[in-house]
This record gives C-alpha cells, sequence and structure tokens, in this order.
C-alpha cells in the first residue's frame, strides 16, 4: 500500500498562485508531482518558467493521456467551468481554486463527481492557506453544527481594519488595498460581497448539506460603511468585519447571510486584521474552535492547492456527507435580524418594515437607529442598500419567530405603551 500514485499536471493559468504553485512544487519533490504543461491566455508575457511549458492550446493539456490531475486557477469563471466539466468527463481529477464558478454551477459539478467517479477539490477556493473545507467534510457531523461563522474575503478586512483602526477613509483605504495585491482591479466583486456569498455557497454544502445559488443568500459588502460607523463601533467597544454566517435554528432549517457586523472585542473574529481570514465554528460537545490564516496572497493560496493535489495521491474526494448521507438542512427565511442603519434623510427609511425600533440617534450629523426587521424585508428591498444607507448587524443578530414576540412585549413596556 506504500506506494502513492505519480501526478502528472496540466495547470491552467500562471498568475499569481499558478506560479506560486509551480514555485512550491519545485521545492517539495517528495511530493512526486510534476507540471507536465502550462495553459495560458496570453502567449507573449514574460514568465520565470522554461518557454516550453506553456501553450495556448487548452486540448494540449485536456487530450493529454499522461495528465492525470488538472489544476485550475484562472478568473474566468465560464472557461474554467468548461475546462473542468472536460477534464472529469476525459477521466481526470481536477484541482480548482475558481469560487465564482463553482458557487454558480454547484449542482452541475456535484452531478459531474457522481457520473464520473473522479475527485474534484477546491480547498484553496476559500479562505486560502485554511483548510475549512475538509474540516467540515471530514471532522464536525449534521446534527452537531450548531453556528459556523467566518471573515472569507482578505481585501474587505484589510479595508475595514485600515478604517477602524488608522482612521483611513472608504477610498483611502481600498486604495492601499489595491496597491498591496490584497484587492482586485475591479474591486467590486470583493467590496460589495459578491466574493464572499460565492465562497458561503459552497461552504453551506460542506457544513450543512445545502446547495444554494449564490442569489438566495442575502448578503451585502461594505462599500457603505461611514466614518460615523466607525465612531460608534469604538464608542461602543466593538469591531465592524464583514461576517458570513450560518446558524441551525429551533425548527432544523439553517439561517445564512453574509453582512457587516459588529464584533464584540472578545469575539474571536475582531482579532482577525488585515488580509487575514477566520471561521469559527460552534459545536454540540466541542464548543468553539477558531481557524486562523491567511486569505489571500500567492504561497496561501498555493498551499491550499499543494494539499488537494498531494491528497489526490490516496484518491480523496469529498463525499458531501450532509448531502448524501443525512437528511439535508433548508435555509430558512423565517427569522429577525437586529441591525443598526445609519443614514442621512429619515424619509428614506421605512421605519413601519421595522418589527420594533429600540434606539434613535437623532443629533449628530448621521442619525441612526437600532431595530428589528425581518430578513425577507432586507431580500425583497433595497433601501438599505442604496443613498448612503449603511446596515450593520449586532452581535447577535437572529432573532427566531417564538422570540420575537416576548421581545415586542418587552420593549412596549419599556417604553410604557403597554
Amino acid at each position: 500500500m506504500g506506494t502513492h500514485k505519480q501526478l502528472t499536471i496540466g495547470l491552467f493559468g500562471f498568475g499569481v498562485v499558478g506560479e506560486g504553485l509551480y514555485k512550491v512544487l519545485q521545492q517539495t519533490p517528495s511530493l512526486n508531482a510534476s507540471i507536465k504543461k502550462v495553459c495560458i491566455k496570453n502567449s507573449g508575457k514574460n514568465r520565470n518558467a522554461p518557454a516550453a511549458l506553456f501553450t495556448t492550446d487548452k486540448d494540449e493539456l485536456l487530450n493529454d493521456r499522461d495528465i492525470n490531475v488538472i489544476v485550475e486557477v484562472i478568473d474566468d469563471a465560464d472557461a474554467a467551468f468548461e475546462i473542468v466539466t472536460i477534464a472529469l468527463k476525459n477521466g481526470k481529477d481536477v484541482v480548482s481554486a475558481s469560487k465564482k464558478m463553482i458557487a454558480e454551477h454547484l449542482p452541475a459539478l456535484l452531478e459531474l463527481q457522481q457520473q464520473t467517479g473522479k475527485s474534484f477539490l477546491y480547498e484553496s477556493a476559500a479562505c486560502a492557506s485554511i483548510p475549512v473545507i475538509r474540516n467540515l467534510e471530514e471532522y464536525y457531523d449534521n446534527d452537531l453544527l450548531h453556528s459556523i461563522k467566518a471573515i472569507v474575503n482578505g481585501s474587505t478586512n484589510f479595508i475595514l481594519t485600515k478604517i477602524l483602526d488608522e482612521g483611513l477613509d472608504f477610498k483611502q483605504a481600498l486604495l492601499l488595498a489595491q496597491q498591496l495585491g490584497f484587492a482586485e482591479s475591479n474591486p467590486v466583486l470583493d467590496v460589495e460581497g459578491f466574493d464572499a456569498v460565492n465562497k458561503w455557497t459552497f461552504l453551506l454544502t460542506h457544513a450543512y448539506g445545502i446547495v444554494p445559488s449564490p442569489d438566495s443568500i442575502l448578503f451585502n459588502g461594505i462599500q457603505n460603511i461611514h466614518s460615523s460607523d466607525a465612531t460608534v463601533a469604538k464608542e461602543k467597544k466593538q469591531e465592524i468585519k464583514l461576517v458570513a454566517q450560518a446558524k441551525k435554528l429551533k425548527d432544523g432549517k439553517v439561517a445564512a447571510f453574509v453582512l457587516p457586523q459588529f464584533v464584540n472585542q472578545d469575539d474571536h473574529l475582531a482579532f482577525v486584521k488585515n488580509e487575514y481570514n477566520g471561521v469559527v465554528i460552534e459545536s454540540g460537545f466541542a464548543d468553539k474552535q477558531f481557524f486562523y490564516g491567511k486569505g489571500a496572497g500567492s504561497f496561501p493560496t498555493a498551499s491550499a492547492v499543494l494539499s488537494d493535489i498531494s491528497a489526490l495521491r490516496y484518491e480523496y474526494k469529498y463525499e458531501y456527507k450532509k448531502l448524501y448521507h443525512h437528511q439535508p438542512h433548508e435555509l430558512s427565511n423565517d427569522i429577525f435580524l437586529k441591525v443598526y442603519v445609519s443614514f442621512d434623510d429619515l424619509t428614506l427609511i421605512p421605519k413601519e418594515k421595522f418589527e420594533w425600533i429600540e434606539e434613535w440617534h437623532a443629533q449628530a450629523d448621521r442619525k441612526y437607529l437600532i431595530g428589528v426587521i425581518k430578513l425577507t424585508e432586507l431580500k425583497e428591498n433595497n433601501w438599505w442598500k442604496e443613498n448612503g444607507v449603511s446596515l450593520i448587524l449586532l452581535p447577535e443578530p437572529v432573532i427566531e419567530e417564538i422570540e420575537t414576540r416576548k421581545l415586542k412585549r418587552r420593549s412596549l413596556e419599556l417604553a410604557g405603551i403597554v
């Protein structure tokens, strides 16, 4: 049993991650894995590798019988899906880092894995250097996973750190993130939450057996975070983070969303600064576990790709236990969220949509309120994303139907209405 499969790799993409992987593989000869060909889009670029390694013809990799592993680290989601599909059908195992592609094509990718019996691994697509998928897949049984919350996007976390710790405004912080290579040249995917919700889509599959489409999950990014929000956070001794989270409800369904949130200073996620990522998993008996590591960059991402490649030597596959061997959970929109909303103009805020409002602060230049609102109200309307309105969740945001009645009554009593 001591022999491992010899891996002959066809690599798509030689950007930050692809080149990182090339360097890392040269430094780990014990892996028994070598890159035979690299497919690139633009043949004119100067690259730190022998010219004979490169081709612009994808079929040179996909139809080569000697290549038994395709590694795909390109940023074009449609091209990536085509490559992965052909590779699996041609009997090759695949390692991918394309979170957008995986999120958008999840049902088809699950089907392809079932049909071909080949491995499709993508640890590097979420949280770079943190082995979060493998942990959810191997370690946590469905019924015992109470909640999972995470900072999964390094560039937004970097921007928020600069705004809160160094007093930069949003534009300055974004510019700095781009200069350091943490934000894409088109930062919308990061900044407006698309990247985070894409990762959350397939992390929910490994955590709870849910196969959502990215647009079925309530999300926003940090584009509307205002300097006055940072001031409020400081007064309350809290941080602001973009948090992806999922929580099992009393009825067995799961509430999931990706939104900015106030985080208490003793919370594990408060400790996650700059381009780092962090994941907190709460389970029945293990209580809380905290995973922390670099969420972006060449070597951290390449290290996750490498761990998938090394797992292929043992013919490792995701079993999707929560999906195929358990009763999969369903997403629930039937909850209420406790939110802070800041704004310049009260007429833009539909205050009648709140179940109740606990605090009003109207004296400052920028006004804010704290109240409780139905998740579906936010899903169906966009007033909370527009006109410079900023919505941030409170530290314990989820309120279930039963609790709202008690709380509502109490808040009315306090206000002297009942």
